[in-house]
């Protein structure tokens, strides 16, 4: 998922670069809902990508910590 992830900030960067059509901003976002939010925000800084919009800056952030928050309540009890 963070692999990919990652890969589609690159790809939308390297088309808003060549003014060709994007990437969905619903579809970055579904993608690090899914388990890619590390993915997101390294692709984001890696590539200085969405970087400015107040949405991804504050939304992937909030997304991991959900997902960090979900992890250790539901998915360490399981591991013991």
């Amino acid at each position: 998922m963070n692999t990919y992830s990652f890969w589609l900030m690159f790809s939308d960067k390297r088309k808003a670069i060549k003014n060709k059509y994007r990437i969905p901003e619903k579809k970055l976002f579904r993608w690090a809902i899914l388990g890619g939010s590390i993915g997101s925000i390294l692709g984001m800084e890696a590539f200085r990508h969405k970087t400015r919009h107040p949405t991804f800056k504050i939304g992937m952030p909030l997304i991991l910590i959900v997902e960090g928050y979900l992890f250790v309540e539901h998915v360490l009890p399981f591991l013991k």
